[in-house]
């Protein structure tokens, strides 16, 4: 690897650390005044998982095709396209108070969620002719990820901060104006990834995982309205599974797919899918929740830490210190150990955290305690996952391998957010709850805190059955899976 080569990717890794601090913005910013903003919006604090659902939803339909076409005809272009909806969605935010547009708008925002994948695959493929090709890309996504969390500490601070001072639409102008310097950083400080591969997209394919995806958490939508005993709610939700078969069969019958089916069946990256997935319930779909449960105040429902807008900042904040030492830490521990063991050990410290809720939630030292351990395991997915997927995938689907990461890991954020929803709506306390604006009972807290470990820890143990050189320099080259069929060129 030639001092020239470094330079320049270093200087891309530099362009890039700057969409993921817009990025890292975008995430915490809103965090702290989600309460504020459902008083604005005139709706239960609840009702805020539809915001974050609705997100999740869209994110998990257009991360596949935009990783595929970023492939297809540059990775570079496709940011400028998310980042151009991102940036307009959010303009958008600051000047209605009507929610259902509030609704639309921030679910178009979500098109940021395709940023990281991107990023890692573009880096990925500029760094084809260096020695040591995993390492370089293992510490690159370390470096963004820490972007991304010092963002998100950034606004989630001077979110809180503003949120108790200043009128709301101003308060909500300030990121829609980071993306907008966003978009030009991208357009003049970032070089094209080399050599796209072409093809023809496969829009029947984008179809048939939309209608499944669509079916099945507009079910999980359904059933947070209409109970569990809601007999069409459940329909929809198996028609969504059903779909996914004949999407499968059509994926193995075309010559170049949305997404190679075959990769689930890898031992190296169906293990790194199925975390993902796990890691989304906790990592998106338990946002909302641990921001209601700090503003509960325990003097009215016994529950909660009874804190301010700032105050909530300050813990978000402590916990995205600890998710940008995990994504710095982890290249190293890997390199002491193995990927695989330090992938395992970063879905342990998660799942210890969540369940670690469940004696200690009393108090504000309690709060900080479990965050700082779950924000130390999840730094270290939110960084590795996608480059473990871009190690371990075909060389011409890297970007569809890292956006799968993100797409199963905000399906999972989706359907957590709706079961969240359902668990956090049971026992709530009539006009009362409503007029303080409570997310619902401790019991529901419970369900998110139990969910949230209990899946970490399933993560773990799928990782275990990952190949010993999986995602190293050493198994670059070895086969996706067994009966893999060659890339198509």
């Amino acid at each position: 690897m030639t001092a020239p080569r470094l330079g320049v990717l270093a200087s891309v890794v530099g362009f890039l650390a700057f969409v993921e601090f817009t990025s890292g913005i975008i995430q915490g910013y809103y965090t702290p005044m989600l309460t504020d903003i459902a008083r604005h919006l005139g709706i239960h604090d609840a009702d805020v998982n539809w915001l974050e659902g609705s997100q999740l939803m869209l994110s998990a339909l257009v991360v596949p095709a935009l990783a595929k076409l970023g492939d297809m005809v540059g990775h570079k272009r496709m940011l400028m396209v998310s980042t151009a909806v991102t940036a307009a969605a959010s303009l958008v935010l600051p000047f209605t108070d009507s929610f259902t547009v509030f609704l639309v708008a921030w679910a178009l925002q979500g098109f940021y969620v395709v940023w990281l994948p991107l990023e890692i695959a573009l880096i990925w493929s500029r760094s084809r002719t260096m020695s040591g090709r995993s390492v370089i890309t293992a510490r690159a996504a370390g470096i963004l990820v820490a972007a991304l969390e010092a963002g998100a500490i950034s606004g989630a601070l001077v979110g809180g901060a503003l949120v108790d001072v200043l009128p709301l639409w101003i308060v909500l102008l300030i990121p829609a104006l980071a993306v907008v310097a966003c978009f030009f950083v991208i357009w003049l400080g970032v070089r094209e990834s080399p050599d796209p591969v072409g093809g023809a997209f496969d829009t029947v394919g984008l179809v048939l995982i939309s209608f499944a995806l669509i079916a099945f958490t507009g079910g999980l939508s359904f059933l947070r309205l209409n109970g569990v005993g809601d007999v069409l709610s459940w329909a929809l939700v198996a028609l969504g599974l059903l779909l996914l078969w004949p999407f499968a069969a059509w994926e193995l019958r075309h010559p170049d797919p949305l997404i190679d089916v075959r990769m689930f069946r890898s031992p190296a990256l169906g293990p790194v899918f199925l975390t993902a997935g796990l890691f989304g319930v906790s990592v998106l779909g338990a946002q909302a929740p641990l921001s209601t449960f700090a503003r509960t105040d325990p003097g009215v429902y016994g529950y909660g830490l009874g804190t301010t807008g700032f105050a909530t900042s300050l813990i978000i904040g402590v916990y995205l210190v600890a998710m940008i030492v995990g994504a710095l830490s982890f290249p190293l521990v890997a390199r002491l150990t193995a990927p695989r063991l330090a992938l395992m050990g970063a879905s342990l410290l998660v799942g210890i955290g969540f369940l670690m809720f469940l004696p200690f939630h009393h108090s504000y030292p309690q709060v900080i305690t479990n965050m700082v351990i779950v924000g130390l395991g999840s730094g270290a997915l939110v960084a590795a996952l996608p480059a473990a997927a871009a190690s371990a995938a075909p060389p011409t689907q890297t970007g569809v391998a890292t956006g799968l990461t993100n797409s199963v890991k905000t399906v999972g954020g989706a359907i957590a957010s709706c079961v969240f929803g359902i668990a956090l709506l049971q026992g709530v306390a009539g006009a009362a709850a409503a007029s303080e604006g409570t997310a619902g009972s401790l019991a529901g807290y419970f369900t998110v805190w139990v969910l949230c470990g209990a899946t970490a820890l399933v993560a773990a143990l799928a990782l275990a059955f990952v190949p010993r050189r999986a995602f190293t320099d050493a198994a670059e080259h070895e086969p996706v899976a067994a009966d893999a069929r060659p890339p198509v060129m």
